[in-house]
């Protein structure tokens, strides 16, 4: 009955985590992104005093199902390592724990955390490496299914499906998913959890707090016949039939040894009670079993977004891809207060890049930001009534915010680039920054006040500007832009 909770419980956290990453319609958010704000590292990362206390809880009493229930690169781990006893039943064997490579990745892991070595923290996050897992891979062949459904509607003249872009957010962050995945898989597929028990710094802090948990796998010696079942089914390779002991820091409450066991020589119950009892099986029969009483639903979720629509002066445009341009300072997210806050706090998760509906975001792939998201209009504008990158993080490191705030954050500031402006170089008028600026913050004006039969180009005001990027993306100059966005090291409100 554990396992089948368990596996219950983690298919909803797995399933529901994937479809958030996946979804690019803007609806799974509005269910399902708690399940990022549970994660750990995360829930720390924003100060999510409830959710950190619910974690210690669990553990103190459950042992480590944060590890088998709702970490989702932790249940990946096991559907890979499901596949791999199909192909050979009772393949592990019990291994002691490599201590020094354990604690040398949590030390090194911390160290990075404090001096805000964003690539080193991104690299060892679990959450973070499922995240770019799902972004960069999956949600790709995600669009492309969508695209085929969306011709086969058209064809039928439905509108059930529609067409999306699917374009190489970073290559770079590309190929890291995929490393991460085939050693991922490899270590899986060989040794269960061995990525857990000796990389995750996650799973060696929750093992300090797993070895006092109140409910335990134990050993009742006298029913055991060391039949060797227990051990080779343990993909934590905790388990040592031969001296009837379990490692309960790196035990994952999974069931299996409980169900592979054919005596009922192994109960998940109170150590405590369990010697109590044995000294007294003549006098008292054990008539209690404990088992989780967690339910929970996942909802399937569909929508019809409109698509994003590229419209300029006229209608509809193909346009020759932009180059993005060099700024001094990186554009960070409305509500992520300052580069440095979201340096300190972003996780590379990928789930803010999954879920920009204008393409915005996109890894960085700068060395000292590599895989934290960063913001370029080459694809799109950051619209003012999208707040969606904000509701979604579970990290801190955008803070929410509603369409009026945003309004009014300050992200950056526009600057005109007069070599590249359309009525400079090629004598017409233009005027599209203008009239698609959504602060106002954009004037036409003579390029010489004293000559009005002069081109007219764009005058910005600062103080009015909020960085969305608007004129940048709609300036048809090719490939640069006579005008990009120049980001804040601190976010202003205006």
């Amino acid at each position: 009955m554990l396992k089948k909770i368990r596996i219950a419980l983690a298919s909803v956290f797995f399933l529901g985590l994937t479809l958030l990453f996946l979804d690019f319609t803007g609806t799974a958010h509005h269910w399902l992104s708690w399940m990022a704000k549970v994660q750990a590292l995360e829930a720390v990362l924003a100060l999510n005093i409830a959710i950190i206390s619910l974690l210690v809880i669990l553990t103190l009493i459950f042992g480590r199902i944060y590890c088998s229930v709702i970490c989702p690169l932790g249940v990946m781990q096991d559907l890979i390592g499901w596949l791999g006893k199909k192909v050979k039943k009772n393949r592990y064997t019990y291994s002691k724990e490599v201590k020094w490579l354990r604690y040398s990745m949590l030390g090194i892991f911390l160290v990075a955390l404090i001096a805000h070595i964003g690539i080193i923290t991104q690299l060892l996050a679990p959450y973070s490496a499922f995240g770019r897992i799902v972004t960069m891979i999956f949600q790709p062949l995600w669009k492309m299914g969508n695209n085929v459904l969306a011709s086969i509607a058209e064809h039928y003249d439905s509108y059930a499906f529609y067409s999306v872009d699917v374009w190489m957010k970073s290559l770079p962050v590309l190929i890291i998913a995929t490393i991460t995945l085939v050693i991922l898989f490899v270590l899986a597929w060989r040794n269960g959890r061995t990525y857990c028990n000796t990389i995750c710094p996650v799973g060696t802090v929750l093992s300090f707090l797993a070895r006092y948990s109140f409910l335990k796998i134990n050993f009742d010696t006298e029913k055991c016949r060391n039949c060797s079942l227990c051990t080779k089914n343990c993909k934590a390779a905790c388990i040592d039939f031969k001296t009837h002991t379990v490692d309960y820091t790196r035990c994952i409450v999974c069931g299996d040894c409980l169900e592979s066991c054919k005596f009922g020589a192994l109960k998940y119950d109170n150590s405590k009670l369990h010697t109590k009892n044995q000294k007294e099986e003549n006098d008292t029969p054990i008539a209690s079993r404990r088992s989780f009483l967690l339910s929970s639903t996942l909802l399937a979720t569909a929508a019809i977004a409109q698509e994003k629509d590229k419209i300029f002066d006229g209608g509809y445009i193909d346009l020759e891809d932009k180059i993005a341009p060099e700024r001094q300072t990186p554009l960070t997210p409305p509500g992520s207060l300052s580069a440095q806050h979201f340096a300190a706090h972003c996780t590379g998760c990928q789930l803010c890049v999954s879920e920009c509906p204008n393409d915005v975001l996109r890894p960085s792939t700068d060395l000292m930001h590599l895989m934290q998201p960063m913001m370029s209009y080459e694809r799109g504008h950051c619209r003012p009534e999208c707040t969606r990158c904000s509701k979604v993080c579970p990290a801190g490191a955008i803070k929410p915010i509603d369409r009026e705030e945003k309004s009014s954050i300050q992200i950056g500031h526009a600057v005109w680039i007069k070599k590249n402006c359309i009525p400079i170089i090629d004598g017409v008028e233009c005027g599209n920054c203008a009239r698609h600026c959504p602060a106002g913050a954009i004037e036409m004006a003579p390029l010489d006040a004293e000559d009005e039969e002069g081109p007219y180009v764009p005058a910005i005001d600062e103080n009015a500007c909020i960085g969305c990027g608007a004129c940048e993306y709609v300036c048809p100059a090719r490939p640069f832009s006579a005008i990009f966005v120049e980001g804040h090291e601190v976010h202003k409100k205006i």
